[in-house]
């Protein structure tokens, strides 16, 4: 879907006695501010196509200065790595970290432990009262609905990895890995729809024609940051109580694949838009959130001690994720085609 589906065309027109002109598209201009007297900056490819933006705005900072974080001295834990992983979501690609004190080996080494769990993030110089790092992705690489279905597979492995804990009854090596994996794969997500927001080309080749689709990807990016959140907590949970679950698991046994297949569909339906497919969707989402409501109420006072319950209900508000995402599957489909589906009274 494009903004507000644009003619393709437009007629070269006189302007003044030797020059010529073309009108912009309206739905463009509006988007990137733009109103009559502003600057556009233009660069010719070798094939003869021109490629148009903004000029930037007078005093603006260059988009290749670093984002500067100063101040006399670090001392809070985590204060640097939430200031770190901000600039990086919010599209910073340099990040100088500057104080008067130098910094002590625990803030170098949380500075380094939150590099790595950015994806293309590197310190490139460090110092004792400064630090940079830089990010090295190429954001066009990075399409949003790629992303999706990556965090998905992280999504399933988590459902995996529980399931084996509640057969085994053992511990799992994987949780810190797939919660890192989960962290780097959402900071992207959520990087790449800011650097959208302010460049519609950008949105276009990461999967968003129409800006008011970042809207949409900004809930389903949500959604699945929940997810990863209520599946790590499930996980945790029982990894930490393995040997005393005591037969009370059988419920989150059966439950687990039903959850881990709606996963999955609820993802496709996202990415392939069918209204009668989201309806599907979205009916069975109903249906395992209240499987999963009826599975914590059966659970009550059995299982408080080994975690079981509280596994159970997580997983219960996960279902009441899909049930979200399923919802934008529903509006997704609804706003990119033309079918009719006949529902069947309640």
């Amino acid at each position: 879907m494009a903004w507000a589906t644009p003619s393709r065309e437009r007629r070269v027109l006189k302007a003044g006695h030797s020059s010529i002109a073309v009108t912009l598209p309206k739905p463009w201009a509006e988007a990137m501010n733009l109103h009559p007297g502003d600057l556009i900056v233009f660069d010719q490819n070798d094939d003869g196509t021109l490629f148009l933006k903004p000029a930037p705005v007078p005093g603006s900072v260059p988009s290749g200065a670093p984002y500067l974080v100063q101040a006399h001295s670090f001392d809070t834990p985590g204060v640097l790595e939430r200031l770190i992983v901000g600039a990086y979501r919010v599209g910073h690609d340099a990040i100088e970290i500057r104080t008067d004190l130098p910094l002590t080996p625990d803030r170098v080494e949380e500075t380094v432990q939150t590099a790595r769990g950015l994806l293309g993030v590197s310190i490139v110089a460090q110092e004792p009262t400064r630090i940079v790092l830089q990010n090295f992705v190429d954001p066009s690489k990075y399409e949003l609905p790629q992303l999706v279905q990556r965090m998905k597979m992280i999504l399933v492995a988590f459902i995996d990895e529980t399931e084996e804990v509640l057969e085994r009854h053992s511990r799992t090596r994987r949780l810190t890995t797939l919660s890192e994996e989960g962290s780097k794969v959402l900071a992207l997500l959520v990087r790449q729809l800011f650097l959208a927001s302010r460049d519609w080309s950008l949105a276009r080749r990461i999967g968003s024609p129409d800006p008011r689709q970042l809207l949409e990807w900004r809930v389903v990016v949500h959604a699945l940051e929940e997810l990863a959140d209520l599946f790590n907590e499930t996980l945790t949970v029982l990894n930490d109580n393995r040997s005393k679950l005591a037969g009370t698991e059988v419920t989150l046994i059966e439950l687990l694949p039903r959850l881990k297949e709606h996963l999955k569909e609820v993802v496709d339906a996202l990415m392939r838009p069918s209204l009668d497919r989201a309806c599907e969707v979205y009916q069975d989402s109903i249906n395992l959130w209240r499987a999963s409501t009826e599975a914590a109420d059966r659970l009550k006072g059995l299982a408080r001690k080994n975690g079981v319950y509280r596994a159970t209900v997580a997983l219960g508000r996960g279902a009441s994720c899909l049930s979200v995402l399923a919802e934008m599957a529903i509006d997704r489909a609804v706003s990119t085609g033309h079918e009719t589906v006949m529902v069947e009274a309640a």
